[in-house]
């Protein structure tokens, strides 16, 4: 009797289930930040051959560097779970839709006056940023994530972001 007690008591544990790795929402997350920081990646490029100051092609560096890093780690995770790294736009519309910037917006940028470039560099980068920040404002929120890795991702875009968005904000153009 004592030993079908254990028994069933061991058989409980083995099934007890463990909570997921990720979720759909981790998934989003990732699908909707690696565009998004690939079209940012697009955008600091821009500065570096332009008359900007010293401290936004610094900063701009930088961004590309996380940014990269980052595409990097996504795509790790996502093959790590055997999903898409890609879908549709139209497939997270439910969810607030692509925090990309126009790609008017980024031709406009691109096709600049070096006289305009910085002002509108600043006015570009400043959007695309605060779009990184509302897509890991969601991987946090309730309903979001649960995946450790991805939520710690979102947690330092909402960060590193809103800093940059400060420091974007006192270039003077």
């Amino acid at each position: 009797m004592v030993l079908a007690v254990v028994a069933l008591l061991l058989t409980g544990c083995a099934t007890t289930a463990t909570p997921p790795q990720y979720n759909a929402a981790d998934v989003m997350f990732l699908q909707m930040l690696i565009p998004q920081n690939e079209q940012g990646i697009e955008i600091v490029k821009l500065a570096s051959a332009r008359p900007v100051p010293a401290e936004l092609k610094e900063l701009a560096a930088a961004i590309e560097v996380t940014q990269k890093t980052e595409v990097e780690d996504m795509r790790r995770w996502l093959r790590e779970w055997n999903q898409p790294e890609t879908v549709s736009p139209q497939a997270h519309a439910g969810h607030g839709g692509m925090k990309m910037t126009s790609p008017d917006l980024v031709g406009a940028l691109r096709t600049a006056p070096d006289g305009e470039f910085t002002r509108k560099f600043l006015d570009v980068l400043t959007g695309q940023q605060q779009g990184a920040v509302e897509l890991a404002e969601t991987e946090n929120g309730t309903g979001g994530g649960v995946n450790a890795q991805a939520r710690d991702l979102a947690r330092r875009v909402i960060e590193s972001r809103t800093a940059e968005v400060k420091q974007l904000l006192n270039v003077k153009a």
